[in-house]
């Protein structure tokens, strides 16, 4: 597993967090693995954040489980954006936020090249590699990111 990797999950249980969703990787260590679900749209808009009710509606997805008092975005501008990590084709995780609001304020940023989410989802160490043996997640070969 590396970062940039796209994961599929492969439940079809209504109830399953994860059912239909795909999982993009941020961060992969020694300590486990970090990602965001792609396709999970949240409820609010960016601008329904009390801290952001001066900027433009903006879509929110749900990045996963955890630590939903926190957002986090990947994008396609590093030259907006600094000190973002590189994940795969010209997408980047994470740089500096402040940067990243203002262009969204400013009209330089949009959907097709910013995606911001309300929390993450995180494994253990080998947890995330358990459940794709166990067939529960599968590599996606394509999926798209914007």
């Amino acid at each position: 597993m590396k970062p940039g990797t796209i994961l599929r999950c492969t439940s079809t249980e209504k109830d399953d967090y994860f059912a239909g969703t795909c999982m993009l990787l941020a961060e992969v260590n020694e300590d486990g693995v970090m990602g965001y679900l792609l396709n999970k749209r949240y409820p609010r808009y960016f601008n329904e954040l009390v801290e952001f009710s001066d900027s433009p509606p903006f879509p929110l997805f749900e990045g996963g489980p955890m630590e939903h008092e926190k957002l986090f975005f990947i994008h396609r501008h590093p030259e907006l954006i600094d000190n973002g990590t590189l994940l795969r084709d010209n997408i980047y995780y994470g740089g500096n936020f402040k940067q990243a609001v203002a262009g969204l304020n400013a009209g330089k940023l949009n959907e097709a090249g910013l995606k911001m989410f309300i929390g993450y989802c995180g494994w253990d160490a080998g947890q995330i590699e358990e459940e794709i043996a166990a067939g529960d997640w599968e590599i996606a070969n394509s999926s798209t990111i914007f």
